[in-house]
């Protein structure tokens, strides 16, 4: 089995190390696109075009399904990647976790990137499935890039920043960047107020590693030989995981499964 995942940067390390946990025996392709880092900023055309570039290349590498590990190319470029690439591959967008978070019933946040926040996607998913609870909407302005570099300092002011503009009661916070599951214990700490009931964080990572097996009518097997290979694509061209991924528990999950992939 070789599942195939895309992102600009870094952020679609949650979900692949959510994929390895799950099948530590699948065959992993990172199509990274380091040149055109960060889409949040470009434009939806363009962010399209070079989202397709991205995928094209990892479906190079007939992998047997795409995992969009990036919200905002998600919310821009989903439609067209359909088009492109299912039937033949199953490509399995990342979406805020939104009804979950809904159903425990408490007023709740959502950070997300500014290109994100206030998008008629996530408005539509508001409608449609907070149920009525309150939402907040929280822009979250240099995050995705801060944890993308590991800057420690720029993590935490971001954070801070972010947390400010969240209400004193929610009880639940929506990860709607990739990027800040791998910071999602900060988020917590920042956002957890005195005396409150345990804050609840909602990612998507663990239920878009299973998404992409049902897809293709496969099993949770976490018992299963670790002999996955994995294939890092930089714009297009085999190369490594950018240093900044191991600052991350689940860039380090990773090396340790570093072969030569098959190419065929």
């Amino acid at each position: 089995m070789k599942i195939a995942l895309m992102d600009s940067g870094i952020g679609l390390l949650a979900a692949t190390a959510a994929v390895r946990r799950l099948r530590p025996d699948a065959d992993l392709v990172l199509s990274l696109d380091p040149e055109g880092m960060p889409w949040g900023p470009r434009t939806p055309e363009d962010l399209t075009r070079r989202a397709l570039a991205v995928a094209e290349a990892a479906a190079a590498r007939r992998p047997q399904a795409l995992i969009v590990g990036c919200n905002t190319a998600t919310v821009h470029a989903l439609p067209a990647l359909r088009a492109r690439l299912e039937p033949g591959i199953p490509v399995i967008g990342t979406v805020p976790a939104i009804k979950p978070a809904a159903a425990g019933g408490g007023p709740f946040a959502i950070w997300a990137t500014p290109a994100t926040t206030g998008s008629a996607y996530q408005r539509n998913l508001i409608e449609n499935f907070a149920d009525g609870v309150r939402v907040t909407e929280v822009p979250c302005w240099g995050l995705a890039e801060a944890v993308e570099h590991a800057d420690e300092a720029a993590i935490d002011a971001a954070v801070a920043a972010a947390a400010e503009l969240t209400p004193d009661d929610v009880t639940t916070v929506v990860l709607g960047c990739t990027h800040y599951e791998l910071v999602a214990e900060r988020i917590r700490t920042a956002v957890q107020r005195p005396g409150a009931a345990p804050l609840v964080l909602h990612g998507s990572a663990g239920a878009v590693a299973a998404q992409a097996l049902r897809r293709l009518g496969e099993q949770p097997a976490p018992d299963a030989s670790a002999d996955g290979t994995l294939t890092v694509l930089l714009s297009g061209r085999e190369g490594v995981l950018p240093g900044p991924a191991l600052h991350y528990a689940e860039g380090r999950l990773l090396p340790s499964a570093v072969r030569v992939a098959d190419r065929g």
